[in-house]
């Protein structure tokens, strides 16, 4: 959703040992760039089941969301102010299917690894790494801080 110029964005980082999914998107304005599943809320959806939607849309996957590393508030590469909220989740169901024209690639990445990827191929890399060294760090906080609701 963007309203006056503010973009409203949710991802999650779908953790499974001590690996990330990441995807390699085709969007314009992120060509063949990595980033966890996102995407921007619609017009009077709830945050937790914005994000449950992007990831079954982008991966194919069913998750549960079990916290947050936080809100992030930064400048995108196309000059829009992007408010970030982004989840740590579990997959619950569905398989591997990338969004067609959307989505080019997936990847499991160690997370100590994706901190050292090229920021030539991450989306906003320094959002992505700083998500990335809080998922390390494990800071993570409880997702009632934005309602009791969980997506199943």
């Amino acid at each position: 959703m963007t309203q006056n110029g503010i973009v409203l964005v949710v991802s999650v980082s779908i953790i499974k040992d001590n690996d990330v999914l990441i995807i390699k998107e085709n969007k314009p304005s992120a060509i063949h760039k990595w980033n966890f599943p996102s995407g921007r809320i619609e017009h009077e959806e709830d945050i937790l089941n914005a994000a449950c939607r992007e990831v079954k849309e982008e991966t194919g996957f069913d998750v549960k969301l079990t916290g947050t590393t936080g809100v992030y508030n930064f400048i995108s590469s196309l000059n829009n102010q992007v408010i970030l909220f982004h989840f740590t989740g579990e997959i619950t169901g569905g398989s591997l299917k990338l969004e067609e024209g959307e989505i080019v690639d997936s990847k499991w990445i160690k997370i100590s690894e994706l901190i050292n990827l090229d920021n030539k191929e991450l989306r906003d890399a320094s959002v992505t790494k700083q998500i990335a060294q809080r998922l390390i760090n494990r800071e993570f906080h409880s997702i009632t801080v934005f309602n009791e609701q969980l997506c199943n």
